[in-house]
């Protein structure tokens, strides 16, 4: 797993219009086992005054109602280290793989999801950091609202 992956480069795409649109810059694509993308998205808190619409969130409801054996071998790609409830989201569909950007600016339930049995992998990307910081450093209230801190 790479930055070049198909599946990351769309999550990483949805970060930078996320940004562009002024909401908090995370993006996600969840990708089937042979590699189809089968939905991507953005964090959309702000532009749409939504409590949950994270960038998984959004990934899988973009998606659109799936059977179950859609989800077997999936990989969540996603710019930042899922939170709690994206990473439930995951474990609820039984991805198979999460792919994270980053996760020097806020680490999730990384090792929840290792214990559950998921592969996870940090591609350690520095635009992913990059976009992440600037945002905290200029919405600080808005980042600590989104990860539950306020």
């Amino acid at each position: 797993m790479s930055e070049s992956d198909i599946g990351f480069q769309a999550a990483l795409e949805e970060a930078r219009k996320g940004a562009s649109e002024g909401g908090v810059p995370i993006g996600a694509c969840l990708v089937s086992a042979d590699g189809k993308i089968l939905g991507r998205g953005h964090n959309l808190r702000m532009q749409e005054g939504s409590p949950t619409i994270h960038g998984e969130i959004a990934a899988l409801n973009n998606a659109g109602r799936l059977p179950a054996s859609a989800y077997e071998g999936a990989t969540m790609y996603t710019t930042l280290s899922p939170c709690d409830m994206c990473t439930g989201a995951c474990l609820l569909y039984k991805v198979k793989r999460v792919v994270l950007g980053e996760n020097s600016t806020f680490v999730g339930g990384e090792d929840y999801l290792k214990q559950r049995g998921v592969e996870v992998i940090n591609v350690k990307s520095a635009e992913c950091e990059d976009l992440m910081k600037k945002f905290i450093k200029e919405h600080p209230g808005e980042w600590n609202e989104d990860i539950g801190e306020q």
